[in-house]
């Protein structure tokens, strides 16, 4: 979990860190290897996940509790904020030509994925 997630205390944040720990964090010093960043500054704000690879696609994932069992609403949400922040926008500085956004939305034991 990043600082900037922290302040503001997130549901998602057990989630993210799951999520990352299964996938581990990748570094750019090698080709073929794809970055994984955490709370990275991105656009005009901090996407939870972001990822770049070596074929220049960048995957920008946000992800949201919906603490009232809405999966759909919260994906929508995630997506939204994506495009209001810019995450792609940072993307595309670093060189990433294909953008894929992802919308993952959590409650208790059950997830629900949106991609666009």
């Amino acid at each position: 979990m990043g600082f900037h997630q922290r302040e503001g205390h997130s549901s998602a944040d057990g989630y993210e860190g799951e999520l990352l720990s299964r996938h581990g964090t990748g570094t750019a010093a090698e080709p073929g290897n794809w970055l994984i960043q955490s709370n990275a500054e991105t656009g005009e704000g901090y996407s939870n996940i972001s990822v770049s690879t070596p074929a220049r696609t960048g995957i920008v994932i946000e992800l949201k509790y919906a603490n009232d069992g809405d999966l759909e609403a919260a994906c929508t949400e995630a997506l939204s904020q994506i495009e209001e922040k810019k995450y792609a926008v940072g993307l595309q500085r670093q060189g990433m030509k294909k953008i894929i956004r992802y919308g993952i939305a959590f409650w208790e034991k059950e997830c629900m994925v949106v991609m666009r």
